[in-house]
């Protein structure tokens, strides 16, 4: 199998053109409410006529049927085989929130969650905000500082979502989930998923019921989830491989941490959509790749809120002149993976994808959702050849062969 990202890196030329990829995350549904998707619910004037200006179909982010994780929906948008560069979501989440992660680490994605009679009622504990859970962060560093030879570490992040990072001799990172990934289901520990990891797994499990016994006193963060068990990564760096300087521009701690991991600078941004598009302009002048992350779609499809959903769409239509004046040579809108409120999970459906720029064959499409991508002119194609189609739309790369 040919390896896309090293053709591309071969064929790659500089150029003075400038790449918006706008990332609703978990943007893909399936309809619901009064039988549409929060897209075609959405009152979005703005989206609809880049739409119809514009290339439209869908990706699939790993292989058919495959449902994705985050990780692997932005890697391959990067233009990175998800399956060959499968990177935990513990180190995404560390170096989002500048975590500094070294040789001897080891660092987890962790949520607060609720748990009664061994069974996890809720996965993110009710949602408490950043300031609620940073107090329950603070707890647990002063109570735990060490497990066996290995130091601990506590490290708040966004809402109900913190980072663990352990310390120490000959850890490792081949580790399960201590997450049941759905509620009402009972708590799990991590097991090894290689001898070399038993030492690390049987440190982390003690950890796990030392947070219980710590947390014991709290009506809703009473315990952790942890998962994407991981070390630091070695990953081809992007601004290398498509001689481009790449910005990102993300509330969330996970999406800087993954931008971060393949090379891009992280632009300080504020919270709401019309912040982070107002974050473009004011940078405009120094990138040429702008990856901007819209993080509340997928968090009201977890949620199972359809109208909440709708309500973020609208707002990223409402801000969306910020970047259109902006006239970028190529605008990609898609999402990393599906999230359908009805699921209230990720899922295996095909991305909606639109990619606006003058040499788009433009014209079919009315509206942008997933019925009208579906029978887009650029059919449904692998999230990992997106990047491909942004170089190829700014002109930035040459021909290939004779």
């Amino acid at each position: 199998m040919y390896d896309r990202q090293q053709i591309l890196s071969e064929l790659v030329q500089t150029a003075s053109t400038k790449i918006v990829l706008l990332l609703m995350d978990g943007v893909g549904d399936v309809p619901g409410e009064k039988d549409k998707t929060p897209l075609q619910a959405a009152r979005k004037p703005n989206l609809d006529r880049v739409a119809r200006e514009s290339d439209l179909g869908q990706t699939i982010p790993v292989m058919h049927g495959v449902t994705p994780g985050s990780g692997p929906g932005h890697l391959a948008l990067f233009g990175y085989d998800p399956v060959k560069y499968q990177i935990g979501r513990g180190i995404l989440e560390a170096l989002g929130s500048d975590v500094d992660v070294g040789e001897k680490d080891v660092v987890a994605r962790a949520n607060f969650a609720t748990i009664q009679n061994n069974i996890v009622l809720d996965r993110r504990a009710g949602r408490p905000s950043t300031e609620e859970s940073s107090k329950v962060v603070e707890k647990l560093s002063k109570a735990i500082q060490s497990i066996e030879d290995v130091k601990v570490s506590f490290y708040a992040g966004k809402e109900h979502r913190f980072v663990v990072k352990l310390t120490g001799e000959d850890l490792d990172d081949r580790l399960s989930d201590a997450d049941p990934q759905k509620e009402g289901k009972p708590f799990v520990y991590t097991q090894a998923l290689a001898p070399e990891a038993e030492r690390t797994a049987r440190i982390v499990n003690k950890l796990l019921d030392e947070i219980k016994r710590v947390l014991s006193d709290e009506p809703k963060m009473n315990c952790a989830l942890m998962r994407g068990f991981s070390k630091y990564p070695n990953l081809p760096q992007f601004p290398a491989v498509y001689k481009l300087k790449a910005a990102a521009i993300a509330t969330y701690p996970m999406y800087r941490g993954i931008a971060r991991l393949v090379g891009m600078e992280i632009v300080q941004t504020g919270d709401t959509i019309k912040e982070e598009f107002e974050t473009v302009k004011r940078a405009w002048n120094d990138y040429d790749f702008f990856y901007v992350h819209v993080k509340k779609t997928d968090s009201y499809g977890e949620d199972g809120n359809f109208e909440a959903k709708v309500h973020v769409i609208e707002e990223v239509d409402e801000a969306l002149p910020i970047l259109l004046d902006l006239q970028p040579d190529v605008l990609i809108v898609t999402g990393d993976h599906s999230t359908p409120t009805a699921l209230k999970a990720h899922s295996w459906h095909p991305v909606p994808l639109m990619i606006h720029s003058k040499y788009a064959r433009k014209g079919l499409s009315k509206a942008f959702d997933e019925f009208e991508c579906a029978r887009g002119t650029l059919g449904t194609i692998y999230a990992v050849d997106v990047m491909g189609l942004a170089l190829a739309h700014a002109l930035r790369l040459e021909k290939f062969g004779a």
